[in-house]
C-alpha cells in the first residue's frame, strides 16, 4: 500500500484538492494543475454532485494519462463507487479500518487522515507508511517536526488550511507533500503553488524518492 501511494506521488510536493466544483470547472482546474506540473489531483466525493465531478476528472485524466484520486472517502460503499469510476487512490479525513480494508480489496492505495501518534501507529499496523496530517493548520508545522522524530519511516501529506503562502513552512517542517484545497478558489494559487513546487524540487529532487 505505501509503495502504491509513493508511486502515485513520485517527486510531487503539491496535491490539488478540487472540492465542491461542478464537473466542467473541476476538469478545467485539473487540466490547469497538470499543465503547471501539479500531477496529483484529488476530488472529494461527499455529495452526489461531487461524484459527477470526479467522473469528469477521471475521464479527463485518462485522456492525458493522468490518474485522479477520490477524497473524503469514509464508507465502504464510497470505496466501491469510486473504484468503479476508475480512481487511482483513495483519501480519508480519518483512519477507518473498514475503509482501509475495502481500499486494499479494490487494489487502491489509501491515504488515511491522522492527527495523533496513536493514529500513526494504527496506520503502520495496516502497512500504511503514507498518511494525511489533518487538519494541518490546527496541527501547525511544529507537529510535523515532533512526529518525524519517533516515526522516521512515515511520509506526511499536510492537508487543511494550506496555501501557497504557508506551504513552504510545512515542507520545511518535514511534510513530504502539501495538499491545497479551498485556497484554489483564488485563481492565482495554482501558479504560485507551481512556483513553490519548482523552488522546492530544484535543489533537492535528486535526493527525494
Amino acid at each position: 500500500m505505501g509503495h502504491g501511494i509513493e508511486d502515485i506521488f513520485g517527486s510531487a510536493v503539491v496535491m490539488a484538492i478540487l472540492r465542491g466544483l461542478p464537473p466542467r470547472e473541476t476538469v478545467e482546474l485539473a487540466t490547469r494543475a497538470w499543465d503547471l506540473g501539479i500531477d496529483v489531483v484529488e476530488v472529494p466525493v461527499q455529495t452526489t454532485d461531487a461524484v459527477r465531478s470526479l467522473k469528469a476528472a477521471v475521464a479527463a485524466g485518462r485522456e492525458r494519462g493522468r490518474g485522479v484520486g477520490a477524497g473524503t472517502v469514509i464508507t465502504v460503499d464510497q470505496v466501491r463507487t469510486v473504484a468503479e469510476i476508475g480512481v487511482t487512490f483513495t483519501v480519508a479525513p480519518g483512519l477507518d479500518d473498514a475503509v482501509v480494508a475495502a481500499s486494499v480489496a479494490a487494489g487502491l492505495p489509501h491515504l488515511p487522515g491522522v492527527s495523533t501518534a496513536s493514529e500513526i501507529q494504527q496506520a503502520l499496523r495496516h502497512g500504511l507508511t503514507w498518511v494525511k496530517a489533518f487538519p494541518a493548520n490546527v496541527l501547525r508545522p511544529d507537529w510535523f517536526v515532533a512526529m518525524r522524530a519517533p516515526f522516521p519511516q512515515v511520509t506526511f501529506v499536510a492537508t487543511g488550511g494550506v496555501d501557497a503562502h504557508n506551504a513552504p513552512d510545512y515542507l520545511a517542517a518535514g511534510a513530504r507533500v502539501v495538499a491545497v484545497g479551498s485556497a484554489l478558489s483564488d485563481p492565482e494559487q495554482l501558479e504560485r503553488l507551481a512556483a513553490v513546487l519548482a523552488e522546492h524540487l530544484q535543489p533537492t529532487e535528486s535526493g527525494r524518492g
